[in-house]
C-alpha cells in the first residue's frame, strides 16, 4: 500500500495535539504528466531558510496557496511534472507580490490563504491551466472523494521529482475538532480517512470534481490524518477583491 503522509517542517503544542505544518508528499501514485495542469511548484526564500510549497494556478498571473508559505522571494514553476528537469512545457516566473490574508494567524493557522500575484502572465496551455473556483452555495459534504496532488518523498530517504496524487475523502467535522483545538468548520475543511496515512503537499489544493475547495493547511505532527484543509469557498469575497485590486502584469 502506498504510503502518503505529511513530512514535519515546523511544529508548535496545542492542548489537544502536537500539530504542525505539512510541507512533503511521501509515497502516492505518480500522475499522469501534466493531468493537473493548474499545480504550481513555488521555491520560497523564508526567514527559516529555503522552503518549497505547492499552489495552484487560479488566473493568468494568480496562484493561490497557504500563508504559512510565504518568504521574501518566491519563484514559482507552472508546467512541470518532473521538477528537477528543465521540462519544455514548464514557465518560470517569480512573485510579483505575497498577499497573505489580513487575518492570517500562524499561531492557531486560522485564515491560511495567501494568494501571489506572478511577476508575468502564465501562457495557457495543455500543461498550464487555472483551475475553477467555487460558485454558489453548495459545499463540500463528508463522503466526497476528492484529490490532492504534489511532489515530495516515496519515503524517508528516497526523493520522487515528479508529480504524484492520492484520493482523500471529506470528514465529518468532529473528527478533526475533536484532535485540533483550532479547528474551525467555517473555515477550514476536515480531510483523510483516519485508516490511512495519507496528505498532500503544503499549499497543494483540493480538488473535487474539478473545483478547488480546499488547500493543504496542517495536521498531526506524526503524519496521522485527518488534516486541516482551509476552505476555499468561505474566502472567495477576499479572493476575488484582491484580484480585482491588482491588473495584470505585462507580458514578456
Amino acid at each position: 500500500r502506498h504510503l502518503l503522509t505529511l513530512y514535519r517542517w515546523a511544529s508548535y503544542l496545542n492542548s489537544h495535539a502536537k500539530c504542525f505544518l505539512p510541507g512533503e508528499i511521501i509515497g502516492g501514485r505518480e500522475a499522469r504528466p501534466h493531468s493537473h495542469p493548474y499545480m504550481a511548484f513555488l521555491r520560497i526564500q523564508s526567514p527559516n531558510g529555503l522552503l518549497a510549497c505547492g499552489g495552484f494556478l487560479v488566473r493568468n498571473d494568480f496562484v493561490l496557496t497557504a500563508a504559512h508559505c510565504w518568504g521574501r522571494t518566491i519563484t514559482v514553476i507552472m508546467g512541470a511534472h518532473n521538477i528537477q528537469r528543465r521540462e519544455r512545457t514548464q514557465q518560470h516566473t517569480r512573485a510579483l507580490r505575497a498577499i497573505r490574508h489580513p487575518g492570517y494567524n500562524p499561531q492557531t493557522t486560522r485564515n491560511d490563504i495567501m494568494l501571489v500575484q506572478l511577476a508575468k502572465r502564465m501562457r495557457r496551455t495543455s500543461a498550464v491551466r487555472p483551475v475553477a473556483l467555487p460558485r454558489g452555495p453548495g459545499r463540500v459534504r463528508p463522503g466526497n472523494r476528492c484529490t490532492v496532488a504534489g511532489w515530495g518523498l516515496l519515503g524517508l530517504n528516497r526523493r520522487t521529482n515528479k508529480l504524484h496524487e492520492v484520493q482523500l475523502t471529506v470528514q465529518r467535522d468532529s473528527r478533526c475538532s475533536n484532535r485540533f483545538r483550532f479547528y474551525d468548520s467555517q473555515t477550514q475543511i476536515c480531510v483523510g480517512n483516519p485508516g490511512q496515512r495519507k496528505s498532500g503537499d503544503s499549499g497543494g489544493p483540493l480538488v473535487c470534481n474539478g473545483v478547488a475547495q480546499g488547500i493543504v493547511s496542517y495536521g498531526d505532527r506524526r503524519g496521522t490524518p485527518p488534516a486541516v484543509f482551509t476552505r476555499v469557498k468561505s474566502f472567495m469575497p477576499w479572493i476575488n477583491r484582491t484580484m480585482r485590486r491588482f491588473k495584470q502584469p505585462c507580458q514578456t
